[in-house]
C-alpha cells in the first residue's frame, strides 16, 4: 500500500520532535530519514507495517529518561523496541510515534556467583546472558527459540519462555529486579538482588506488561548452576491425539522433564528437508529431555520410556551421546525456519491445560479442513503452550484475512478449554481484539486502571494489548 505524502504540519511537527531529541542524544542516535526508519516499520509479525515518525537508540538509562521526558512534554507516543523479534506485533509503530530501541544497551553491569544473579542492560540478547556466565558453570534458564537474537527487554515485556520452561519457568520466574523509566522520565528501581521484595508484587506487574508501563533499561536475572548432564529421547506416533495422551501420562506420573516438545507431520517433513535431522516420517513426534546426574537421568528415562512404549510408538530413540542428542534437537530448533521455506505463515501462541491436548489437536485438524489452510503444529507440550503455524499465501487476496479468522477460532478454542490467549508471545496487536473473549469488562477495566497509574496519558505502546476502541477512548480522555 502506497503511503500518503506527509503534509506540511506533520513535517513541521516531525522537525520539532527530532530537533528536541538531538539536544539530548548524539546525532547518530536519532534516525529520522524515511529510508532508514523503514528498518523499524515492523517486527516479526511482518504482515503489518507502518513507518514511525523517527527512531532513537539511547545508550543508557539517563538518555532513555531524557527521551521519554521530551516525548511526554510534547505528547508524542513512544513504542519501546528490543530486537524486533515479536511475533504479536508488540513493537509495531504508529505513524505518529517515536521508536525507542535499546539495541545499544547491551553491557553486563554486575555478576555475583555467590548470590547467583547477573545484572545487565536490557538490550543484551538472551543467549549472551548465558554466554557471560557459562565458563563459570552457570546459565540463564529461559530459552525462547529466538534466543540468539531476542533482547532481555522484549523477554521481560512478553514474559518469554522457551523449550525448558517446563522445569525452570518463564521470565517472571527468573527475574529478580528491574530499573525502569516511566513515561515522564522518572527512574525507578523495583525488586533487586534478593528472592522476594516486600509489599505489593510490582515486579510481577511489570513482567509481561508489553512495554505499556515503562521502559526497562536494566534487569537483575537469576542464574543457575549448569546441570551435570542432560539427555533427550525421541518418540514417533501414528496420531497427534496419541502423542498428546503420552504427554498427559508423563505429567500425571509425576515426572518433571526439563522439556517436552511436539511436532506434527507437516513440521517433521519440512524440517527433514531443511535440517536432515533423521526424524521418522510419522504423524506426531515428541522430544522429551531430562537432566541431572547419570543415575537421575537413567531413572527418569526408564519411566518415560515405559509410558512411551505403552502407546505403540513408530520409533523410540534415546540419545547415546552428545552428537545424537544434538541431532534430536536439530530439527526442533530449525522448525520455524523450515516452515518459512514452504510458505508464509502466522505463528499463534495459545496455552491450554495439558489434559486438553488431544481434543485441541483434533479440533485444529478439523478447522484446517474447514478453512482450507494447512497447519503445522510445533510447541512446548509440557506446559500446553501451543504454537500452531497457519500456512497462507500473502500474495493471494483474502488469504491473510482468512488466516486471521482461522487463528482467532483456534485462540477462542484455547480459552474455551480452560487456557488463555497467549503463553509467551504476548498480545500486541495480534490478539488485542480477542481480549474480551478471555476477560469480561470489569477485568479489562482493572488492567487498564493499572496503566492509568503508570502512564496516565497512554503514550507508551498505547495501541497494543487492549481492544483498540478501549485504548483510543482512554488516550482521548
Amino acid at each position: 500500500m502506497e503511503m500518503p505524502t506527509p503534509n506540511a504540519h506533520v513535517l513541521m511537527r516531525k522537525a520539532q520532535i527530532v530537533a528536541r531529541l538531538e539536544e539530548v542524544l548524539p546525532r547518530d542516535a536519532v534516525i529520522s530519514d524515511e529510508r532508514e526508519t523503514q528498518a523499524y516499520e515492523c517486527d516479526a509479525l511482518t504482515a503489518y507495517k507502518c513507518p514511525p515518525l523517527c527512531a532513537v537508540l539511547p545508550a543508557n538509562t539517563k538518555e532513555v529518561a531524557a527521551v521519554l521526558k521530551i516525548c511526554h512534554e510534547m505528547g508524542v507516543p513512544v513504542v519501546p523496541r528490543g530486537s524486533g523479534t515479536s511475533l504479536a506485533g508488540g513493537a509495531l509503530p504508529t505513524a505518529d510515534c517515536v521508536i525507542l530501541g535499546v539495541a545499544k544497551m547491551n553491557d553486563v553491569i554486575e555478576t555475583n556467583y555467590d548470590d547467583r544473579y547477573i545484572r545487565v542492560q536490557t538490550g543484551r540478547t538472551n543467549l549472551s546472558v548465558t554466554g557471560a556466565v557459562e565458563t563459570n558453570g552457570f546459565f540463564y534458564a529461559p530459552d525462547p527459540s529466538s534466543q540468539l537474537a531476542c533482547a532481555i527487554a522484549g523477554n521481560i515485556a512478553m514474559n518469554s519462555g522457551g523449550a525448558h520452561c517446563l522445569k525452570y519457568g518463564v521470565t517472571t520466574n527468573n527475574l529478580m529486579g528491574v530499573k525502569m523509566v516511566l513515561m515522564d522520565g522518572t527512574i525507578v528501581d523495583i525488586g533487586g538482588a534478593h528472592l522476594d521484595a516486600g509489599g505489593l508484587d510490582i515486579l510481577g506487574v511489570i513482567c509481561g506488561s508489553e512495554g505499556q508501563l515503562g521502559v526497562v533499561t536494566e534487569a537483575t536475572l537469576r542464574i543457575l548452576h549448569k546441570p551435570e548432564g542432560a539427555r533427550p529421547v525421541l518418540m514417533g506416533y501414528d496420531s497427534s491425539e496419541v502423542a498428546g495422551q503420552v504427554v498427559t501420562d508423563i505429567i500425571k506420573a509425576g515426572i518433571l522433564p526439563v522439556a517436552i516438545e511436539f511436532m506434527d507431520r507437516p513440521c517433521i517433513e519440512a524440517t527433514e528437508k531443511f535440517a536432515k535431522a533423521g526424524y521418522p516420517m510419522c504423524e506426531a513426534l515428541l522430544i522429551v529431555e531430562v537432566e541431572g546426574s547419570n543415575d537421575e537421568i537413567d531413572a527418569q528415562l526408564k519411566l518415560i520410556m515405559e509410558i512411551a512404549a505403552s502407546h505403540n510408538p513408530v520409533e523410540l530413540r534415546e540419545a547415546k551421546d552428545a552428537e545424537e542428542a544434538g541431532r534430536i534437537w536439530l530439527g526442533r530448533k530449525s522448525a520455524f525456519g523450515a516452515m518459512g521455506q514452504i510458505n508464509d505463515y502466522m505463528c499463534l501462541d495459545g496455552t491450554i491445560p495439558v489434559s486438553a491436548l488431544p481434543l485441541v489437536l483434533r479440533r485444529i485438524g478439523e478447522m484446517s479442513k474447514e478453512f482450507g489452510l494447512d497447519v503445522g503444529n510445533v510447541f512446548h507440550a509440557g506446559d500446553g503452550n501451543m504454537h500452531p503455524l497457519i500456512l497462507f499465501d500473502a500474495n493471494k487476496p483474502g488469504d491473510l484475512e482468512l488466516c486471521e479468522e482461522f487463528g482467532a477460532e483456534i485462540l477462542k478454542l484455547c480459552v474455551e478449554v480452560g487456557g488463555c490467549l497467549t503463553g509467551e508471545h504476548g498480545v500486541g496487536i495480534e490478539k488485542r481484539d480477542l481480549m474480551n473473549v478471555q476477560y469480561d469488562p470489569a477485568d479489562l477495566e482493572a488492567q487498564m486502571a493499572i496503566k492509568d497509574v503508570f502512564d496516565p496519558a497512554w503514550l507508551l505502546n498505547a495501541a497494543k494489548v487492549f481492544p483498540l476502541a478501549n485504548s483510543e477512548a482512554r488516550r482521548a480522555a
